[in-house]
C-alpha cells in the first residue's frame, strides 16, 4: 500500500470558487475521464482534492501525472467513501465544496452552475444525466423525506460542514443522512436551477450496495431534522407505499 500524501499549491488557495472532492480507490480505468471533464471546465477556479484509499492498481500514479492540476491529495487507508469525503471537506478550500465520483463526469452545465453561486448560506442544485431514469427538479423537505436526491447535482457551501458531517456508521447513504439534516435546517436557503451539471454512472457504489442500518434509522433523522410533523406524515405516507407492488419508497 503506498502511503505517501502531497500537497501542491498551485490551486490550493483560500479564495477558491469551488472545492471537487473525489474520493477513489483502484480506480485507474475510469479517473482519467473524471478529471478531464474537470480540466475542461470553462470555469477554472476549482480546486481538485483527490482522497485515495490506498490504490495498488496505479491510480495514484495517475494522479501524479495530473499533479500541477490537482490542489490537494492523500493516498492512505481508510475506513470507507464518507471517511474519505470527510478527509477531503478537511482538506477543501473552497467557497462550494461538490462531491463526484470517480466514474462520473462533469458537464458544461457545471461551469453555468459555478456562475450562480451568489449566496453562501444557500444550497444550490442542477440535475442529472445519466443512461437511466433519475429524480429532477427541485426538492421539499418532504419529497427528500420521500425519495434521495443525486449527490452530484448538489453545490454546498463551505459553512454547511462547519455543522455536519457524513456519518460513517452509514456505508451507502450517509449523504442522504446529511442532506435530511441540512434540508431541516432553515440556516440554509436551497435553490434548484434546471441545469445538468453531471454525468451520473447508475453502476456506481450506490447502487450496487445496501444500507439497512441507514433505512432503519431514517425515521429517526427525520424526526430530529425536520420534527414531528414531517415524521408522522413519512410514517404514514410511507406504510401506504409500501403496501403498493414495486414502491421505492423506504
Amino acid at each position: 500500500m503506498d502511503n505517501n500524501k502531497q500537497e501542491t499549491t498551485l490551486t490550493r488557495k483560500a479564495d477558491a470558487l469551488i472545492s471537487v472532492i473525489i474520493p477513489t480507490y483502484n480506480s485507474v480505468n475510469i479517473l482519467e475521464n473524471c478529471l478531464q471533464s474537470i480540466f475542461n471546465q470553462t470555469e477554472k477556479d476549482i480546486q481538485v482534492v483527490i482522497i485515495d484509499g490506498g490504490s495498488t492498481d496505479g491510480t495514484l500514479e495517475l494522479i501524479k501525472k495530473h499533479s500541477a492540476n490537482i490542489g490537494y491529495y492523500a493516498s492512505e487507508a481508510d475506513r470507507g467513501i464518507y471517511d474519505a469525503m470527510n478527509k477531503g471537506i478537511a482538506a477543501a478550500t473552497g467557497h462550494w465544496l461538490y462531491f463526484m465520483g470517480a466514474d462520473d463526469r462533469l458537464l458544461p452545465g457545471f461551469s453555468q452552475m459555478a456562475k450562480l453561486l451568489l449566496d453562501e448560506n444557500t444550497v444550490y442544485y442542477g440535475d442529472v444525466s445519466s443512461d437511466g431514469d433519475m429524480l429532477k427538479g427541485p426538492f421539499s423537505a418532504y419529497r427528500l423525506a420521500k425519495y434521495c436526491m443525486n449527490h452530484q447535482t448538489i453545490f454546498y457551501p463551505a459553512a454547511v460542514f462547519k455543522k455536519y458531517s457524513y456519518n460513517k456508521r452509514y456505508k451507502v447513504y450517509a449523504d442522504y443522512a446529511l442532506n435530511l439534516q441540512v434540508w431541516g435546517d432553515t440556516s440554509f436557503k436551497k435553490q434548484h436551477y434546471p441545469i445538468k451539471v453531471v454525468w451520473y454512472d447508475l453502476t456506481g457504489f450506490s447502487a450496487t450496495n445496501n444500507d439497512e442500518l441507514f433505512k432503519k434509522e431514517k425515521p429517526l433523522i427525520i424526526r430530529r431534522s425536520m420534527g414531528w410533523l414531517m415524521y408522522l406524515r413519512f410514517l404514514y405516507k410511507r406504510n401506504k407505499e409500501q403496501r403498493k407492488k414495486g414502491s421505492n419508497f423506504y
